[in-house]
């Protein structure tokens, strides 16, 4: 195990020292606008297929941390893999008391994320997780704000206009400070916040092949409207951003006459009444929540999702949802059309472009974690997708089990 913690460190270092070297060759012979990316300075800029790798919801765990997330890293970089995502949660809800590896919001447990990502020998992007930001006000957390702590991810993970990984990949960035800003931190405790506007840099978007891919911050359970310390204010700002975000996404996928387009972002904003994990149950017509609504439960998701419904009919094209959140691994089609209405029947009708990919992530049945227990690795696995532009469907998926995550049934 220390020739694996040798490996994610070496790693670091050399992303670290490369950095420069990336973003000159990257740069190199780039047309000059805001949205230029790799694939417009591949020399190879060919609609041929290839495959990516998504994964999420990991490490919550000493046992994750220290073997888990190691050995699915390890079996990525055994892959030819285009690039990768993190949707977002490199630590559970709530600190681990006692822990040997960083599970609270404390600066240690963010550069154990940006090791993670860099051992990868692809081009690693990242979409931040309600774990890593919006849940660091509860106190078995560290009691931070949490506004600040988004804004110490967005300085490490996204200063520059590029992924993570050894390997780095161009993206355009969310650079808009004046029609649809998100809300920086400028001073305040867990309540009263003193606000900036900042543009909202870790929202990303690329296109590779022939297919777009974006990124949004978009955090499960309430989208930081509950909780011990909600804010409204940002998450209003944040929520005009992502959707301007989006629609920005699919007219640039448009204009491109891309094959398809990948969204990826944290939350399961819950498409439909009949939710299998702790997803909001909505009618999938209105994509109102279903009454009566839980005490304590605030709608984040709808202006979003009924935006998103909108562009996914326009599109016509394949559209894919990564998301991670209610940790059960599935692949489905979740989204459904607003007419005709109830008034004329109460049949639903799926939008059939669009398909919902949720990654694996923690889902073990032990105590919260508060000892080790091999069984902590049964959920740490990736999914890889293969992208075929020329294809109908254009995206297949593989479900990955990682060898050395199998305590129930040993790899063969």
């Amino acid at each position: 195990m220390f020739r694996v913690w040798l490996t994610l460190l070496m790693s670091v270092l050399v992303v670290a020292s490369g950095t420069m070297v990336w973003e000159a060759a990257a740069q190199h012979g780039s047309n000059g606008g805001n949205d230029y990316d790799w694939d417009n300075n591949d020399r190879d800029h060919h609609n041929e297929p290839y495959a990516i790798g998504l994964w999420g919801d990991l490490p919550y765990s000493d046992t994750q941390a220290k073997d888990g997330v190691p050995n699915l890293i390890m079996d990525m970089n055994r892959q030819k893999l285009a690039f990768t995502v993190h949707d977002g949660d490199f630590k559970a809800g709530n600190g681990v008391a006692g822990s040997t590896t960083p599970t609270t919001c404390a600066d240690a447990m963010y550069v154990q994320a940006l090791g993670f990502l860099n051992a990868l020998n692809a081009p690693a992007a990242f979409t931040p997780g309600d774990n890593d930001w919006t849940d660091c006000d509860r106190a078995s957390n560290g009691s931070f704000n949490s506004l600040e702590r988004l804004d110490h991810e967005r300085q490490l993970f996204f200063s520059t206009p590029f992924t993570l990984g050894i390997h780095r990949l161009h993206q355009a960035v969310q650079s808009d400070t004046t029609k649809t800003p998100c809300q920086g931190y400028v001073s305040g405790d867990l309540d009263t916040v003193t606000y900036k506007l900042v543009a909202c840099v870790e929202n990303r978007r690329w296109t590779y092949r022939g297919v777009t891919y974006a990124t949004l911050n978009i955090q499960g359970s309430c989208d930081n409207r509950c909780g011990d310390h909600p804010d409204t204010k940002e998450a209003d700002s944040r929520r005009d951003a992502d959707i301007a975000w989006m629609r920005e996404t699919f007219q640039v996928a448009m204009d491109r006459d891309s094959a398809a387009i990948m969204f990826i972002s944290q939350a399961d904003p819950g498409f439909h009444n009949r939710p299998v994990e702790s997803e909001p149950s909505r009618n999938p017509k209105t994509l109102e929540l279903v009454t009566p609504i839980p005490a304590g439960t605030v709608d984040g998701h709808r202006d979003f999702l009924v935006a998103l419904r909108d562009e996914v009919k326009a599109f016509r094209k394949p559209v894919a949802y990564v998301h991670g959140d209610t940790h059960y691994f599935r692949i489905d089609k979740p989204f459904y059309d607003s007419d005709p209405p109830d008034s004329v029947t109460t049949t639903a009708r799926r939008l059939e472009n669009f398909i919902r990919i949720e990654t694996f992530g923690d889902n073990t049945f032990t105590a919260p974690n508060t000892r080790p227990d091999p069984d902590d690795k049964n959920n740490v696995h990736w999914v890889k997708v293969f992208v075929d532009p020329d294809s109908r469907e254009v995206f297949a998926f593989q479900a990955q089990i990682v060898p050395g995550n199998r305590p129930v049934v040993p790899a063969p």
